[in-house]
């Protein structure tokens, strides 16, 4: 499967792979969430070329993540904002913020903390089930088809112990 096919697989996550699935696109997100709105500022937290810069952010005004609003006429120069469909990738930035605070942290300890304003509190993120408000984790989600899975497996490849053994730990 090619980069830019995955925009159109039936899989949720293929789909979000293909439109945030890139390196930068996911530091320019993370600048955004740290309220960075405009290009020389991606550029200098990232250190990344202007052209690459200019193409990830395009993409994501394109995507319908970012608006691009005037906030200069002479030269004209803009700012990026984040839309609704931008700020819904928050739980996922903060999924992967959680991850490397846990697993990627050096000595020193977690680089940024996040406090909620409404306690006054650092706080870890949790991920919860909509229905219930139990935590959830991997082994105590099952996963079925829905409406819009295709109507049969892309390629059914023979079923195995292993592949049995990691159907059961999902």
């Amino acid at each position: 499967m090619k980069w830019k096919e995955l925009e159109e697989e039936p899989c949720s996550m293929a789909r979000t792979i293909g439109v945030i699935g890139d390196r930068w696109t996911l530091l320019i997100l993370r600048e955004c969430f740290l309220r960075t709105r405009r290009f020389e500022g991606f550029q200098s937290a990232l250190g990344i070329t202007r052209h690459l810069l200019a193409e990830r952010l395009k993409k994501l005004v394109r995507q319908g993540i970012l608006r691009r609003i005037p906030y200069q006429e002479s030269p004209k120069r803009h700012e990026y904002i984040l839309t609704q469909k931008g700020l819904d990738l928050y739980p996922i930035m903060m999924a992967i913020v959680h991850w490397g605070d846990t697993h990627m942290v050096d000595e020193r300890g977690r680089p940024l903390l996040h406090q909620h304003r409404k306690c006054g509190k650092d706080f870890d993120p949790v991920m919860v089930c909509s229905e219930c408000g139990e935590p959830l984790s991997a082994k105590e989600v099952h996963t079925h088809p829905g409406p819009g899975a295709r109507s049969a497996p892309a390629a059914a490849a023979p079923t195995t112990s292993k592949t049995k053994a990691r159907s059961r730990a999902a």
